[in-house]
């Protein structure tokens, strides 16, 4: 798969560019010289800032990706870039504009470029702090093994808010260990997990040529749903090979990649569910809603919607609604309907029949806590029992849930009293996860509106 590196390098530079154009529009806008200029010169002043930027941004790129909580870090570096971007534009200008090229044009919207970098990382900062306060987005972390890399790359993820990352300890080797960051031993790899709700584990001390040791604690991974990865010592010789993943300035290496580990995949994934949600619900649920939303009130007393905890990706809890097809009870979160439930209503019955009740969920979709299409996320308690009862139950986890599936398109939908059904099920979560293309997706939509296995076991 490609680096994130060079995923973030692009971003960044995209985001540059759109800065010094925004810079450019509004000299343009204010200043009379503007009206000096015919199509062909403006395009040429265009063309010359953006290849200043792009040729500066190559000479600059690898020290300007990770950003330092200090905001004063970024302030130096963009001081730098600014220089070198003034003096890269400046040579360009004689070389490509016009001999009676404005010089005021150029310091103008390169002052008015500064003021926008520092601007924008300013409150970039600000979010990125805010969201780390708040535990939005980020990944807990442990570090198995305690020596020269493991201490490099904690101080690299506590200083890059932008990776992502929240260090919270070291797993040690070593029985016993006076480091004030060690949180236990390996053999307590499973406790600390647990109790300290970690989403990824780096390793930095199992030799590679272990296959054993690897596969051993890769298969405790995926029973527990973290991430695994190793962070090899000599990062020169695997920085020279192809399609590895790259956190911050480390390459790492993932014993159990998957295609949507891949940034581009996740971007086009996303880009369709905020699309296809966006659509459902302006040109669908605009109308539905109203007409749902009495006949629930009729059938019986309680709020239109259904609003339950269940698990997402990384193991995260977050609240999947739906239109309530139940009257109000106390199992609602521990039993499942079955297909002569008493506490299903009449309307109810219909809304799951028709999938009619999943509806709401295109919102957790927009808001980007679930996928148009992925494994169905479950109740809490059954992701607690079926974990215990089904390897890699929990692999489920390592993409968003779905309101449609795989799974679901092929029949195992509805209820799961017999264990070989919830077996079934993650064996098609499975496939989808390790075989993932955005055409499956499709597929799988359409399936889920035309074919019948989609409709048919609802309770």
């Amino acid at each position: 798969m490609n680096s994130t590196e060079a995923d973030l390098r692009f971003l960044y530079i995209f985001i540059e560019l759109i800065i010094l154009n925004v810079a450019i529009a509004i000299v343009f806008s204010v200043t009379p010289f503007i009206k000096e200029l015919n199509i062909h010169d403006i395009s040429l002043y265009l063309l010359h800032a953006n290849m200043s930027g792009v040729v500066t941004y190559s000479l600059f790129s690898r020290r300007n990706l990770y950003l330092h909580d200090d905001f004063s870090n970024r302030v130096k570096r963009i001081n730098s870039r600014i220089l070198i971007f003034i003096a890269v534009t400046f040579i360009l200008a004689h070389l490509f504009l016009p001999r009676t090229f404005s010089r005021w044009f150029l310091i103008e919207y390169i002052a008015l470029f500064y003021v926008g970098k520092l601007t924008f990382y300013y409150f970039l900062y600000k979010y990125l702090k805010f969201r780390r306060t708040k535990g939005f987005y980020v990944d807990r972390v442990l570090i198995v093994g305690l020596n020269d890399m493991s201490v490099f790359l904690r101080d690299l993820l506590n200083n890059n808010a932008m990776l992502g990352y929240e260090f919270v300890g070291y797993v040690s080797e070593i029985s016993e260990n006076q480091n004030e960051y060690v949180l236990g031993h390996l053999d307590e790899l499973v406790v600390l997990v647990t109790q300290h709700k970690i989403n990824i584990i780096f390793v930095t001390l199992l030799a590679y040529n272990d296959v054993n040791k690897c596969k051993e604690l890769l298969a405790v991974c995926n029973k527990l749903g973290v991430r695994l990865r190793f962070v090899p010592e000599n990062q020169y010789w695997f920085k020279t090979r192809k399609n590895l993943e790259s956190v911050g300035s480390l390459v790492v290496i993932n014993p159990q990649e998957i295609p949507l580990d891949d940034l581009n995949s996740r971007l086009v994934k996303r880009v369709f569910d905020v699309f296809f949600s966006a659509m459902v619900i302006l040109f669908i649920f605009s109308w539905l809603f109203p007409i749902l939303s009495i006949l629930i009130k009729l059938s019986s007393s309680g709020p239109v919607f259904f609003v339950q905890k269940r698990t997402g990706i990384n193991n995260k809890t977050f609240k999947c609604l739906k239109f309530r097809s139940m009257c109000i009870n106390q199992n609602a979160d521990e039993k499942q309907a079955t297909k002569s439930d008493s506490r299903v209503t009449l309307i109810g019955r219909f809304l799951r029949k028709s999938n009619l009740d999943e509806f709401p969920q295109f919102f957790n979709v927009l808001i980007g806590q679930m996928s148009i299409v992925g494994p169905r996320p479950h109740m809490l308690k059954h992701t607690d029992q079926y974990s215990e009862l089904i390897d890699y139950y929990r692999v489920r986890h390592y993409v968003k849930p779905g309101i449609t599936g795989w799974a679901q398109v092929n029949g195992y939908r509805g209820e799961t009293d017999e264990l070989w059904k919830m077996e079934k099920r993650v064996e098609y979560d499975m496939i989808y996860l390790e075989n993932w293309t955005f055409w499956w997706d499709v597929k799988i939509v359409f399936m889920t509106v035309l074919g019948k296995k989609a409709y048919n076991n609802a309770c």
